[in-house]
């Protein structure tokens, strides 16, 4: 019996997750295209994918209407990534960052109406704001601003989730909805503003180490290829699509722990500059997996250290000067 290679449409593709996404679907053998608006995305991340037969890119911005070639296209498959996910990112445009959430998210679930593809929003665990449950579990209705300055994605995120809910209840698309905690590794963009890239390269560079507040706010920090394993078991996943899903690692440290985590990692010596804690920013953050886990049969893998270590590594050979070693080494895995 021949199966049919799987299509599947990546909005956000050239992302840092989505770069990785479109990668591990191309290794499934799927044939898959790329929809970005490079905002946000670095080119150079889809770099070893573009020769690939069975990969496809398109620059167009899902606020407007998507292109016919694309439209024109049968998938089986639609990943929704598309929206700039750093708080210094969403900030810089938050109009936009509200519409590519909200309109986007409805042009998608049209074209998965449409064509009878299986949906899968990447929501964000900023739905939960400052969370006054801990850890975080689904159910949980969150503590957000809706008028501060980080709810153009907190509110677009939930809006998102909103539309995406709708299109299931009313049986017009086939839905999952992943709400993504902090995640890092190989491809993120060095002046992103997260937390994992700031500390790395500024160890790697010989600056002084940014720590806002006082350290003592806490993330769980899931490396991308776990997370990327969690959204396509989800995608592959028979579930009503009623509920949303955490996807993230349990493993909760203080930032000051990742720094020193960083700094035993990199050998950097360098001073730490502390600044104010930014507006709504989340004083704990840890998601509770259970349903992933029972659902999925999903957990992650990759411990925080080897994450680190192979990320440092990429960092490193990412900012050396052509030609040229990098400022500091990494130590091995």
């Amino acid at each position: 019996m021949t199966h049919r290679t799987i299509r599947s449409l990546v909005a956000g593709g050239a992302g840092f997750i989505g770069s990785h996404l479109c990668r591990a679907l191309l290794d499934r053998g799927e044939q898959v295209v790329c929809l970005d608006n490079l905002q946000t995305a670095r080119p150079s991340n889809l770099r070893d994918l573009q020769g690939h037969p069975n990969f496809s890119f398109v620059e167009a911005d899902v606020i407007d209407p998507l292109p016919d070639h694309v439209t024109g296209q049968r998938f089986d498959r639609i990943y929704n990534l598309a929206c700039a996910a750093s708080p210094p990112q969403y900030q810089a445009d938050p109009e936009h960052t509200m519409l590519t959430s909200v309109v986007g998210t409805d042009r998608l679930l049209r074209l998965a109406e449409t064509q009878g593809a299986r949906f899968l929003l990447t929501s964000t665990s900023e739905v939960y704001g400052d969370p006054e449950h801990h850890p975080q579990r689904e159910d949980y209705r969150g503590s957000v601003n809706c008028t501060g300055p980080r709810a153009c994605y907190d509110e677009g995120k939930r809006a998102a989730e909103a539309l995406s809910f709708d299109f299931a209840r009313l049986r017009r698309a086939e839905v999952r909805v992943a709400r993504i905690f902090n995640t890092y590794g190989p491809n993120m963009n060095p002046d992103d503003g997260r937390v994992v890239s700031n500390l790395i390269c500024q160890a790697l560079s010989g600056e002084p180490i940014t720590i806002y507040g006082d350290g003592s706010q806490t993330r769980s920090f899931c490396y991308v290829s776990d997370l990327v394993a969690g959204l396509i078991a989800l995608m592959d996943s028979e579930i009503d699509g009623l509920e949303p899903i955490n996807l993230g690692n349990p493993n909760e440290l203080t930032i000051s722990e990742l720094l020193d985590q960083v700094r035993a990692i990199t050998g950097a010596q360098a001073p730490v500059t502390r600044l104010p804690l930014p507006i709504d920013d989340p004083r704990r953050r840890r998601p509770d997996i259970g349903r992933a886990q029972a659902v999925l049969g999903w957990q992650p893998r990759v411990g925080l250290a080897e994450g680190l270590s192979r990320t440092c590594a990429w960092f490193a050979d990412e900012l050396a000067a052509p030609g040229e070693p990098a400022v500091l080494s990494c130590a091995a895995e």
